[in-house]
């Protein structure tokens, strides 16, 4: 099983035996995606079914609001629809609770096992900016290389503000320009220069590069983790 829906605990049969097989059939795939050190999206996914069922855990309410629910009838004084969860009884509480308590620690192992995996990959790179940095930090280029390797990964990068209710914080998006091969006369100061020519709009722009020296997947845990660098270098 490849993934998980979100409200997978409270969707279909709630019965402990069988959901103990969904979650261990979906286990099974992240294990087998970290042994190809392919970190997301299944180490994302981890987290946010480990901090969605955490809460189930601390509120039954969220659980009981979790279920599909059937319309009863429009409320003609309130002039909105009144839904009804279609399961409620104590017993199925008890299930979805033994649930809950059987998953937390499965996906909390797993979770350290991705997060282990990130943070040796993460220290087997290495950051650094070439030609003089701007004070405009924003948006650059970003090369990713590998240490046996001669091929660069020309990557756009941006950083955007993201706010939600609660908290704003900072993400940021890189977008493939090219792939070329490094050499003497091709070195990381030559294709800087190369995209300053081709694209005005960044005369003088940020740019890095992130060399790994393992060789792991691009998209599933180099370009992921690179995002993470640059965050913490860049203003």
């Amino acid at each position: 099983m490849k993934s998980l829906s979100e409200n997978w605990i409270t969707e279909g049969l709630i019965d402990f035996e069988y959901k103990k097989y969904l979650l261990l059939a979906y286990l099974q795939h992240v294990g087998g995606q970290f042994k190809e050190v392919k970190l997301y999206p299944p180490l994302a996914d981890l987290i946010q079914h480990y901090t969605r069922l955490k809460s189930f855990e601390q509120n039954r309410d969220q659980i009981k609001s979790a279920f599909p629910k059937t319309l009863q009838a429009p409320d003609s004084m309130e002039m909105k629809f009144k839904y009804q969860p279609l399961i409620m009884d104590d017993e199925v509480m008890k299930q979805l609770e033994e649930i809950v308590a059987f998953s937390l620690p499965q996906l909390k192992n797993h979770i350290e096992d991705g997060k282990n995996i990130y943070d040796f990959l993460e220290k087997e790179m290495n950051i650094e900016p070439i030609g003089i940095s701007p004070l405009y930090q924003k948006e650059g280029y970003v090369f990713l290389s590998f240490e046996k390797s001669k091929e660069v990964f020309v990557y756009r990068y941006r950083v955007n503000l993201f706010q939600n209710s609660i908290d704003s914080f900072k993400g940021i998006m890189m977008q493939l320009v090219q792939k070329v091969r490094r050499s003497i006369l091709n070195t990381f100061e030559q294709m800087k220069l190369d995209l300053i020519k081709t694209n005005k709009e960044l005369p003088n722009p940020a740019t890095y590069s992130i060399c790994s020296r393992q060789q792991i997947p691009l998209e599933e845990s180099f370009v992921p983790i690179s995002k993470r660098l640059l965050l913490k270098v860049v203003e």
